[in-house]
């Protein structure tokens, strides 16, 4: 079994803003000198993780019912507000006062951390897999016995004492201090170790009130980089009244502009293979069915941003895929002297040729960098989607 598999892929976009700066423009990156377009490997991630594409392939369209809700097996949900949309309906439908509902549904959800002050949700993003998020359920269906029939379980008994003694606290400083040892109870009988839902197994998890439930990613994702420079245009545009005749008002009823840019980027990913199978709980073929959902979701699903004003859908044209236990490297380092400096300025032709050169060369001077690799490159009409998923996913 390789330890390391890494996928380099370019994929062209025509003009688009796949992924917006806070002031709604194409983020860039100075690369080399020039002003490169970028996406960021956290729209990436989310782009890849939430497709239909990984959803069905991780999950086999196996749905894991949830609080009178169903989502995808083997996957998580990451959210600040398990206590409005989860918890507290839950509660309600149970007949329980609203009141007490919201009382309860905050105090449970202590169990993934901190909850912001005056209000019902959480104070940091927490994702939780679908795993978690059943024992979870089973915890909240205690209180409702509780509440609703006053069934005391140990479970229960301990956690209103802990929620008696907090309440009895005038200080903020030992009130803070109780919700701390509450979240401590509460996460050690939800969260867990050393098995996973794939989405946090791949890229990680980051618990500041429960660092031993933290989880280390499995899949490190580049900011993904044109492989030329950019000028970044702006598109002034109208819209139309469509029942306005003209008779007095010939204008338009909205005048707007939004920036694009196009371009063809260099994407890098490398997954540690056993790392992702510790993860998963020594599950194999689940980390196999993880990769090739990963890496058919990076060939061919794109950024949602401004997807209706662009259409920028694209396949990437070519992906070089490795595996082996060598020390991992980006190929990034082929676009450092822009593509459009070059002769052809045939950007795809130039580009892969680029990337070739640059994996031959690290080869020649650091002896092979992967024990086996496989291509598919699409101008020439050379390998296919699934020999590239089987390749990855072995």
């Amino acid at each position: 079994m390789s330890r390391f598999i890494q996928l380099h892929l370019l994929t062209a976009y025509p003009p688009a803003n796949l992924n917006r700066d806070d002031q709604g423009s194409p983020k860039t990156a100075k690369m080399g000198g020039y002003d490169r377009l970028r996406v960021s490997s956290q729209c990436l991630k989310r782009t890849w993780r939430t497709s239909e594409i990984f959803e069905k392939i991780v999950s086999d369209g196996e749905k894991v019912s949830l609080f009178e809700t169903n989502i995808p097996a083997n996957t998580g949900t990451r959210s600040k507000s398990f206590s409005m949309e989860w918890v507290k309906p839950y509660l309600l439908k149970q007949n329980i006062e609203e009141v007490v509902a919201e009382k309860w549904s905050k105090d449970l959800c202590r169990t993934f951390g901190a909850m912001e002050n005056d209000e019902n949700k959480l104070s940091q993003l927490t994702q939780i897999s679908d795993i978690e998020a059943k024992g979870f359920e089973s915890l909240v269906n205690e209180i409702v016995r509780l509440l609703v029939e006053n069934k005391q379980t140990e479970f229960t008994n301990e956690l209103v004492d802990l929620i008696e003694k907090r309440d009895q606290k005038k200080k903020s400083d030992d009130i803070k201090k109780a919700n701390v040892a509450i979240t401590k109870y509460l996460a050690d009988k939800v969260l867990t170790e050393g098995k996973s839902s794939v989405d946090i197994a791949m890229f990680g998890r980051m618990l500041a009130s429960s660092p031993a439930f933290n989880i280390e990613a499995a899949c490190q994702v580049a900011h993904a980089i044109s492989v030329h420079p950019v000028v970044i245009e702006d598109d002034y545009f109208t819209a139309v009244d469509d029942l306005n005749n003209g008779l007095e008002d010939m204008g338009a009823a909205h005048i707007g502009e939004t920036r694009f840019a196009a371009g063809l980027f260099y994407s890098y990913i490398c997954i540690n293979r056993k790392l992702l199978v510790k993860n998963l709980d020594g599950n194999e073929d689940l980390a196999n069915k993880a990769i090739r959902a990963l890496t058919e979701a990076a060939v061919k699903v794109a950024p949602e941003g401004k997807q209706n004003s662009f259409a920028s859908r694209a396949y990437a044209s070519y992906v070089l895929a490795e595996r082996g236990d060598q020390q991992p490297r980006s190929l990034s380092i082929a676009y450092l002297k822009p593509i459009s400096n070059r002769e052809n300025e045939d950007f795809i032709a130039d580009s892969i040729t680029a990337i070739i050169k640059q994996k031959d060369s690290f080869d020649k001077v650091y002896g092979a960098c992967a024990d086996t690799r496989c291509e598919l490159n699409v101008p020439k009409e050379q390998g296919t989607l699934a020999e590239l998923l089987d390749f990855v996913g072995q």
